[in-house]
């Protein structure tokens, strides 16, 4: 990627890549999801293989964010002013278990190997 293009990436340098992140934050604070969480692992297998990687207890935790995501969403709610401050929805848990797995499979490809896993995407 470009530098140019990193720069205007970079909620750091940038203002509106940092107005779209406060309001990206605001919005996953409302129904106390994270950022990974909206991964999905149907549509790409290494992030299955990621979240089968990760500790249960992990998995777990994201699995109860989302329901309760889901339960607000369907009820038309959201949490409390007082939960949404508890919220970190960029503390991520899966970016580094992502990167191998996917650090991995290349590896697989450049040896010439037969993949972990056949890439179909129902």
């Amino acid at each position: 990627m470009s530098s140019f293009l990193q720069s205007f990436l970079d909620p750091k340098k940038s203002w509106l890549a940092a107005m779209h992140m406060k309001s990206l934050s605001k919005r996953l604070r409302r129904y106390g999801l994270r950022y990974d969480d909206l991964y999905d692992p149907l549509y790409d297998l290494d992030i299955k293989e990621a979240l089968n990687r990760l500790p249960r207890e992990i998995v777990d935790a994201r699995n109860q964010r989302l329901k309760r995501a889901l339960d607000l969403s369907l009820k038309h709610k959201y949490l409390t002013e007082d939960l949404q401050k508890m919220q970190t929805p960029f503390r991520s848990y899966l970016q580094d278990m992502l990167a191998l797995v996917k650090k991995e499979r290349a590896e697989r490809e450049a040896l010439g190997a037969l993949p972990l896993y056949q890439r179909t995407i129902p």
